[in-house]
């Protein structure tokens, strides 16, 4: 439901068009990386997916849940409630694993949260927290790295910002991309090492997408 929702909103607040490797593979079983940097870009990455037939189960903040009416479909659907910086979040990880077993692909957001920017230009990602490749290396699951870009000509900034952004963005309908790269297997002795790889892998998508939208400036960054 989420992801035929997103399909059907994202054109109205956005032009979206979508990209992806010559030997890109959305296999079951796969953990689908994101970049984040908006609160849009889920349902954009999401939208996208759509159209590629793919329709991952979303790793995503807990508190989603507390939203009546959206946390009854978050539940409904499967999808994964993730306690930051609470016991409870290596759970998260359990019930990935278990989606992964039974052929379901997983989206994940590795950088943990949403950059704190004004501004609503790109940015290469931020580091990356370990719960991707702990979860790549538990299970052998692919990594297929997704890298969206515009997200945050529709909502940034400060509260005030996002819905003013929200609210006009019908009317601006921005230009919007995602790029799907081809699957990597994580490699390396350490999390870290393995971190640094879904990293790259993930900025190298996110600079495929942001080129596609002009974005010279951040690519040079």
């Amino acid at each position: 439901m989420l992801s035929r929702l997103a399909d059907v909103l994202v054109p109205t607040v956005g032009r979206l068009t979508v990209t992806a490797d010559a030997d890109a593979v959305l296999a079951p079983g796969s953990i689908i990386a994101a970049n984040h940097t908006s609160l849009a870009d889920p349902a954009i990455v999401l939208a996208a997916l759509h159209r590629l037939d793919v329709h991952p189960v979303v790793m995503a903040a807990a508190g989603l849940w507390r939203i009546p009416l959206l946390g009854r479909a978050l539940t409904r659907e499967g999808h994964i409630p993730v306690h930051r910086n609470d016991p409870r979040a290596s759970h998260a990880l359990d019930l990935a694993a278990a989606a992964l077993r039974e052929g379901r692909l997983i989206l994940i957001y590795a950088e943990g949260g949403i950059p704190t920017r004004k501004d609503a230009s790109e940015a290469a990602p931020a580091p990356f927290r370990t719960g991707l490749s702990r979860l790549a290396q538990r299970t052998g699951a692919p990594v297929i790295p997704v890298g969206q870009a515009g997200a945050r000509r529709v909502t940034s900034g400060n509260p005030a910002k996002q819905l003013a952004g929200l609210a006009t963005a019908p009317l601006r309908r921005p230009d919007l991309h995602v790029h799907v790269g081809a699957p990597v297997r994580l490699s390396g002795d350490s999390a870290a090492t393995s971190t640094r790889q879904a990293h790259g892998a993930v900025t190298a998508a996110w600079r495929t997408a942001a080129a596609q939208l002009g974005e010279s400036a951040a690519l040079a960054a």
